[in-house]
């Protein structure tokens, strides 16, 4: 079971959101100084690279993105006919998937939304690790995907990164149900495009420029349903994301989460835990440091808290989603790598790259996991896991 803190329960004062000024420290020190520490990114953007090396560059990005329409040659809805370049496949319409004999449809209600994310919620912000207080705001303005009831007629769980994990077996297949929420005012297109599973081209949920389809391209308050077919080897753990006109900024505030796809026979283990490394930079929170994030979070005792006890079946599934490789770091466990009998303590990992740590615990007492990289576990990608006799 993982900490699952809801940020909104957290209370919010002006310096712990600044629009405007940004709360730069006068001194930084060696953590400071590797926190600080975040490389120049850059997004595309109708053809247009946009370099993104400072706070507020993220707010430039959206307004291009914002000039991103549909081309009047590709009404909403339907596919492109008609544009320079276009090639047959591009007339070919496609159906809507049935899931195999016996097997189920697994429906879901998801809105895109915005939402004030707490970083380190912990009051006063801690990291348990070092017993170190940290200053200065941790809270922005994040865009996710959040779980709702049928017909979207309210929330199931809390806006949360990273978003709903959505579960299938083999022969089933996955029916989305996807609302833009995100405020008119933004002009952000958004879509929600999954990796493992099949779909045809009208449920790839990517931004196609001249090319888009209709689910490449939802609008604020527009709607649309995906489907997608859960095949033999879709079988394991995959990451979904935005996959709109704006997607690379989207994804890094936090549109993401995670597929579950299992065989129809195969048991669930007793403990399993989705884990996203990512980073939270200046130029995309608008805060001052550089945050190295676990599920959203950042320094254990604020990231996921996993718990089991001896005798279980544990899995923990660890997804790249940022720049950057990472590693999976365990203390005080070794499993075996995924398809071989060799065993690992501190796999590797690189952008939308799912590794699985799966073992029977035997091992119980506090431990530290996190990123191996130094200056990515010194910047907050780290937590505990807990094993109870």
């Amino acid at each position: 079971m993982a900490d699952s803190r809801d940020p909104q329960d957290t209370p919010h004062d002006e310096t712990d959101f600044p629009y405007g000024e940004l709360d730069v420290p006068r001194g930084i020190g060696r953590r400071g100084f590797l926190a600080v520490g975040a490389g120049a990114m850059l997004c595309t953007i109708g053809g247009k690279k946009i370099a993104l090396t400072k706070p507020g560059d993220a707010a430039k990005a959206d307004a291009a993105a914002a000039m991103v329409m549909r081309p009047s040659s590709v009404p909403a809805k339907k596919p492109a006919t008609g544009v320079p370049g276009a090639d047959p496949v591009d007339k070919l319409t496609f159906g809507t998937p049935d899931p195999q004999p016996g097997c189920d449809v697994q429906e879901y209600w998801i809105q895109a939304t915005q939402t004030l994310w707490d970083i380190i919620p912990s009051r006063p912000r801690r990291d348990q690790w070092m017993g170190t207080n940290l200053p200065g705001p941790s809270v922005f303005r994040a865009c996710v995907y959040q779980q709702m009831s049928d017909g979207f007629a309210e929330p199931v769980g809390p806006a949360a990164m990273p978003g709903p994990i959505l579960q299938a077996r083999v022969g089933d297949v996955i029916k989305v149900h996807f609302r833009n929420g995100l405020p008119e005012a933004s002009n952000q297109a958004v879509t929600m495009h999954p990796h493992g599973v099949r779909y045809n081209p009208e449920y790839d949920a990517s931004y196609l420029g001249d090319f888009t389809r209709a689910g490449g391209y939802i609008a604020p308050g527009e709607e649309f349903t995906y489907t997608w077919e859960c095949l033999p080897e879709s079988v394991g753990v995959w990451p979904y994301h935005d996959h709109g006109p704006n997607h690379v900024l989207n994804t890094f505030r936090g549109m993401f989460g995670a597929l579950i796809i299992r065989d129809r026979d195969e048991k669930a283990p007793d403990v399993e835990q989705v884990l996203f490394f990512h980073q939270m930079a200046p130029p995309i929170t608008g805060l001052s440091r550089n945050y190295e994030a676990v599920n959203g979070r950042a320094y254990a005792g604020n990231t996921p808290t996993i718990r089991s006890k001896v005798g279980q079946d544990v899995a923990i599934h660890v997804i790249g989603m940022d720049n950057d490789f990472h590693d999976f770091h365990m203390h005080g466990h070794r499993w075996r790598k995924d398809g071989t009998g060799i065993f690992t303590d501190t796999p590797s990992l690189g952008p939308n790259e799912t590794i699985t740590a799966r073992f029977i615990e035997d091992n119980p007492g506090r431990w530290l996991y996190h990123c191996h990289v130094f200056s990515h576990m010194d910047a907050g990608m780290a937590g505990w896991y807990i094993v109870e006799p």
